[in-house]
């Protein structure tokens, strides 16, 4: 009997210097989750604003503007935009009356930008632009064809209604200034090619930028309005304390 306690004893001390197997029925003490850092949220806003103006047709409305229209619309009058172009450039005039082409193609949504407001309660979205202008007569086929970049910038806003609920919406929304770059990729060689291409870019310079701002600024909204849940509240979260 005494040598079966003993043993019995050395058995009982063994057995508590072993480590305890883990039951997978048992709750694990869980890690309170971190709060998004500020570059986690801003490549989380930038990536669903790219996707969502991508999803709502932005490259299509782009290549679609109706820009030839506008240009013989405005162009009438002597003083207007083609107008304006046939007398600075005379020795194209007979040409340049028979314009049927002026068509955007190979529109990009580049990468957006974000920048925060020194207060840090508002948000500045870049969203910069690239298509190919090509401008074409039915005597000569293609008479130029220009790189065009612009950025249009939005301004996110978090802003409570009658509910108390916040949400995310769009402040001001306009083309950067100064951001219009128009650049030579190809041109008819015997014409006075750089002359064209200085007249067309003042005509372009007057009404590009608010043609794409008026079809690009309604399409952030409307994607603000479909954005995660989560990501919204946490970015509305950090702008109201201005983190």
């Amino acid at each position: 009997l005494i040598v079966l306690c003993g043993l019995l004893a050395q058995t009982t001390a063994l057995l508590e210097t072993l480590p305890v197997p883990l039951d997978q029925n048992l709750p694990l003490a869980v890690t309170p989750a971190l709060a998004p850092s500020p570059t986690d949220l801003a490549g989380s806003l930038t990536g669903a604003l790219s996707n969502g103006l991508l999803a709502e047709g932005l490259l299509g409305i782009l290549e679609n503007l109706p820009l030839l229209d506008i240009l013989k619309t405005r162009g009438n009058a002597p003083s207007g935009l083609l107008g304006g172009l046939l007398g600075k450039v005379t020795s194209l005039t007979p040409l340049l009356n028979d314009i049927i082409d002026l068509k955007i193609t190979n529109p990009q949504l580049l990468e957006l930008g974000l920048v925060q407001s020194p207060d840090g309660h508002r948000l500045y979205v870049t969203i910069p632009l690239g298509m190919i202008l090509n401008v074409k007569t039915p005597l000569v086929g293609s008479l130029l064809k220009l790189a065009v970049k612009l950025n249009v910038t939005a301004e996110l806003l978090a802003v409570t209604d009658e509910q108390k609920r916040v949400h995310l919406v769009v402040g001001d929304c306009t083309h950067s200034p100064g951001s219009l770059q128009i650049s030579l990729l190809d041109g008819l060689g015997p014409l006075p090619i750089q002359s064209l291409v200085d007249n067309l870019t003042g005509i372009l310079n007057n009404v590009l930028p608010e043609l794409v701002q008026g079809k690009v600024c309604p399409l952030v909204n409307a994607v603000l309005s479909r954005l995660d849940v989560t990501l919204v509240h946490s970015i509305v979260n950090a702008l109201i304390h201005g983190l």
